[in-house]
């Protein structure tokens, strides 16, 4: 069972606790919603960390996604929330963490914060979460920008962090 707590649109958190269900989130109460953590990796040569998500995953199976995510537990924080996922999810502990962006989805009743985790490790010390994830793979900036630009790429995700890739489109192109 997993429980979260529940916050009003601007991140305030309310007495609220939710439990988690299968499948799509936006069944929250009006007004409400829930915290969720992605975290894009970037290893300290320069290269990105893309996972495949579950077939079996409700939302987006099969796709490719940067990093690692999920939602924050009751009494997590964002970044708490991070550190966990990212470990879970990879087996990595960042060697610094940054806020990238935060922002708000009304139909799904969520607050995203999307960070940027450096990590110097083995690349091929990945430990995959059963369920989760099926495969991994690290790609360079270009390749993180052409992912990011097709079809396999998970709109929502790449959208938290548009500003982010802008701006190492940029350096790539200079």
């Amino acid at each position: 069972m997993e429980l979260w707590d529940l916050y009003d649109r601007e991140g305030n958190k309310t007495d609220g606790i939710w439990e988690r269900k299968n499948g799509k989130n936006n069944d929250l109460p009006e007004g409400r919603y829930h915290l969720v953590c992605d975290i894009l990796v970037r290893h300290t040569d320069g290269s990105y960390l893309l996972t495949k998500r579950h077939p079996d995953k409700p939302i987006c199976p099969g796709f490719w996604e940067p990093g690692a995510g999920g939602a924050a537990l009751k009494g997590e924080g964002p970044e708490e929330c991070a550190v966990r996922e990212l470990f879970e999810e990879t087996g990595l502990r960042a060697d610094s963490l940054d806020l990238v962006s935060r922002s708000v989805s009304d139909y799904s009743h969520t607050i995203y914060f999307s960070y940027l985790a450096i990590v110097h490790c083995d690349k091929d010390s990945i430990v995959l979460q059963e369920g989760e994830t099926t495969d991994y793979k690290w790609v360079d900036t270009k390749g993180l920008l052409e992912y990011a630009d097709s079809d396999l790429a998970m709109r929502h995700h790449v959208e938290r962090y548009r500003e982010y890739l802008n701006e190492i489109s940029r350096e790539v192109d200079s």
